[in-house]
């Protein structure tokens, strides 16, 4: 079975974002992909946070929602839809939503971003609130694919390696993540982050990045790709738009995880000893 990861640069226009973002899905279609995942905000980056109230959709109704079924039902792949804005019952917020589907065009899973991005970015003038916008998620999403268990997580929440080990409660064995790293915080953290969920969740992670320029003068780092349980890089898109599949080897990773059994090895309720 094989993955796959989109990398692009989206703009305002939601038409053409969707164009691209089909060409690429096509084209890992055509490199065998069972399995495509979206960059976070495929579909729409506007000029500020508050444009994606404009482009909201009701949860199962909706012009993005009927691109990614019809999308994976056609082509008859999973598909991880990035993260599109779903209304929110908190006025003038979204939810930033990763709908999940299967190769029918049927939902099967969806993940709202838990973490959201408010921080001043260090020798920078970059600021972001994304909690402005965004109304933050409060559910784990595991859901079973051909692939098999997948996890799913959203950019920022990658430097939270207790949602992951959540997950692992729940028995992932890939990890499906879209994002949108700046260029100043992918650059220095983007690989390892990426690589440090894959190697203590000895998991495949598929992570599906924005890259490039945006019309909003926003900087993107790129660089999705995919990981398998050792850590190893299996693929890489650099920079700006590109599609990247691999397979997924199922009796490498229970190889891996028989001989080194870490996750059985947790010790997760430890007690404190306080001198007295």
């Amino acid at each position: 079975m094989r993955a796959a990861a989109i990398q692009m640069a989206t703009g305002p226009s939601v038409d053409s974002n969707l164009i691209e973002v089909e060409r690429l899905i096509k084209e890992a279609a055509e490199m065998g992909a069972n399995l495509v995942v979206l960059p976070e905000n495929f579909a729409f980056m506007g000029n500020k946070d508050q444009d994606q109230l404009g482009i909201a959709e009701s949860p199962g109704d909706g012009p993005l929602q009927a691109f990614l079924s019809s999308t994976a039902d056609r082509l008859g792949i999973w598909l991880v839809g990035g993260t599109i804005p779903l209304r929110a019952t908190v006025p003038d917020r979204v939810r930033s939503a990763s709908l999940v589907f299967d190769s029918s065009g049927q939902q099967v899973a969806r993940y709202d971003k838990m973490h959201l991005f408010d921080v001043s970015l260090p020798g920078s003038q970059e600021r972001y609130h994304e909690s402005a916008t965004l109304d933050p998620g409060d559910q784990l999403a595991v859901v079973e694919t051909p692939l098999g268990r997948m996890g799913v997580a959203v950019c920022y929440d990658l430097r939270f390696p207790e949602l992951f080990r959540q997950m692992q409660d729940h028995g992932v064995e890939l990890l499906a993540i879209p994002s949108a790293f700046t260029a100043l915080t992918g650059k220095a953290h983007w690989e390892v982050l990426v690589r440090a969920r894959a190697i203590e969740n000895l998991a495949y992670v598929i992570a599906a990045a924005q890259g490039g320029y945006h019309l909003n003068g926003r900087e993107t780092h790129g660089h999705s790709m995919i990981v398998d349980p050792w850590g190893a890089i299996l693929a890489q898109v650099p920079r700006g738009t590109g599609a990247i599949c691999c397979p997924l080897d199922g009796g490498f990773q229970q190889s891996v995880r028989r001989s080194f059994p870490v996750l059985d090895h947790r010790r997760l309720k430890c007690s404190l000893a306080v001198d007295t």
